[in-house]
């Protein structure tokens, strides 16, 4: 039997926090990554391999993190591992053409059906910054609709409605407080900012009555994956599609998480929806950075040099070792069996979860499927949108909850508004049992929430 690790000791990690505040806001780069998360501080991580990491103190974790989504495959697995080395070697970066960009983008367009053609950036907030320019030189119009809890990047206008707030905030489902998630920001930004709540067919619908004559773009993720794992309803995706083109506006699908996941064609596939542009990151670059914008050339053309292109230039555009890295990790994906094991995996740990709970008498659901779950401690029997999210949802016994785990040997990040993530790397059998392990230790967490 696999035994739970105990991992309490952070003297190390403490030293090393303590020592970022000279130079580093907040003592890191990313506000995800430090004390507004992790009490009293973050662990600071050495080296991972596999599904495991570990801290500065020598301390060993399973990770369910796996850097927000972008380790489809775990910690320096051995082929990336020689494609990284061998690209070096050879010459990182050129900004020039490279046939390593060409032997990429191929790769892209097999695995995702809806890419005549693919343009490629340096992370997921460009790739949505660029497909949302595409939409409204492609429409001649200017707003688009976003909807609330969605995140799709740090660029200005996606900035509105993207953290949870108290529900009295919230203002009426058809007519949703404006709440911007950032300073800095003119508030004439979001004169062009429709928003919606999600995973609401009649709000939607009225919405789109309302304003769809004006939009360029409706922009969604197909799982709602900035509040955790929340599922659209059945038909909900294909009825935005509808609804999109009804109007005149083209449906940009935000797969920077769950692209190449769910599906080799991420979760237009699994779903069956065919976007008119798509975004991806994350599992795409394997662990580096990337983003990618795909859909028809009748759209991706008009990036094409002319007076009247669309312009997006970038010196670290189709980075030569990153774009090895993309061909690399989509011949991992494409292996057989790939995608049945991460969902029998996920589907496994998914299942022991919900035992414990049972077993423990716990108010909380475990919802998703396969590669990406989340947990919420609730009296509900599901999470479907934001509002649900905000009123329903104990992220701070979420928070308790994780810090517990990872005193145990179980490395996630405790905000309940992102989501557990299962890599190839992961196993569900054998002496080095990472589900085994997770399941164990969180018996012993839940354990501590009484």
């Amino acid at each position: 039997m696999v035994q739970a690790t105990e991992t309490r000791n952070r003297t190390n990690s403490r030293r090393w926090f303590e020592r970022a505040q000279a130079s580093l806001i907040e003592g890191v780069n990313s506000p995800s990554r430090g004390a507004a998360v992790y009490t009293p501080g973050p662990i600071v991580l050495e080296r991972g391999k596999g599904s495991r990491v570990w801290d500065a103190d020598g301390n060993e974790y399973v990770d369910f993190m796996m850097s927000f989504g972008a380790l489809i495959h775990g910690h320096a697995h051995p082929v990336l591992v020689k494609t990284v080395s061998d690209a070096m070697a050879e010459g990182s970066h050129f900004a020039a053409s490279t046939s390593a960009e060409i032997e990429a983008g191929e790769c892209f367009r097999r695995f995702v059906p809806s890419a005549e053609a693919v343009r490629f950036t340096n992370t997921g907030s460009e790739a949505t910054m660029l497909a949302l320019r595409l939409a409204r030189a492609h429409t001649g119009r200017r707003k688009f609709l976003k909807f609330e809890g969605h995140y799709h990047g740090w660029y200005d206008p996606f900035l509105l409605n993207a953290h949870s707030h108290p529900p009295e905030y919230l203002g009426k489902p058809e007519n949703p407080a404006r709440i911007p998630d950032s300073e800095g920001i003119p508030s004439s930004i979001f004169d062009d900012v429709v928003l919606a709540p999600w995973n609401n067919e009649a709000a939607l619908e009225a919405v789109m009555k309302k304003h769809g004559h004006e939009l360029a773009a409706v922009i969604t993720e197909p799982i709602m994956a900035n509040m955790g794992c929340i599922l659209p309803r059945d038909g909900y995706l294909q009825r935005m599609l509808e609804l999109s083109h009804d109007s005149g506006a083209l449906l940009i699908l935000d797969e920077v998480v769950t692209g190449f996941r769910y599906a080799p064609g991420g979760c237009q596939q699994y779903y069956g929806v065919t976007p008119d542009l798509s975004t991806f990151g994350k599992a795409l670059g394997a662990g580096f950075p990337v983003g990618a914008v795909a859909g028809p050339r009748s759209i991706l053309d008009r990036m094409r040099w002319s007076e009247h292109m669309v312009l997006h230039y970038g010196t670290f555009n189709g980075h030569r070792l990153t774009m090895k890295v993309i061909a690399a990790n989509l011949d991992l994906l494409s292996a057989p069996e790939t995608y049945a094991k991460l969902h029998a995996v996920g589907n496994a740990a998914i299942a022991g979860l919900r035992d414990v709970f049972r077993r423990r008498q716990i108010k909380a659901v475990v919802q998703g499927f396969g590669p990406m779950f989340q947990i919420y401690f609730t009296e509900r029997d599901a999470i479907h949108d934001y509002r649900d999210y905000c009123k329903y949802v104990d992220a701070k016994l979420y928070s308790r909850f994780v810090h517990a785990l990872l005193d145990r040997g179980i490395y996630m990040t405790p905000s309940n508004g992102l989501h557990w993530i299962i890599s190839t790397a992961h196993t569900d059998a054998g002496a080095e049992n990472d589900v085994e392990k997770l399941i164990q230790a969180v018996d012993q967490a839940a354990s501590t929430l009484s």
